[in-house]
């Protein structure tokens, strides 16, 4: 009984969730933009394909 209130006030796992949540958010915010970044650039040279009649 001592060993699972002990394994219940342990705190180490709950900081590596916490680090797992705010990489994930951070890639997940990452691929948004770089996203955009990407759909951005394809438009500029969409644009200029067109501007030179290709």
């Amino acid at each position: 009984m001592k060993a699972a209130w002990k394994l219940l006030r342990e705190e180490k796992g709950l900081e590596t969730v916490e680090y797992a949540i705010i990489t994930g958010l951070i890639v997940a915010g990452l691929v948004v933009v770089l996203g955009a970044i990407g759909a951005w650039v394809f438009g500029v040279f969409d644009g200029m394909a067109t501007e030179l009649g290709a």
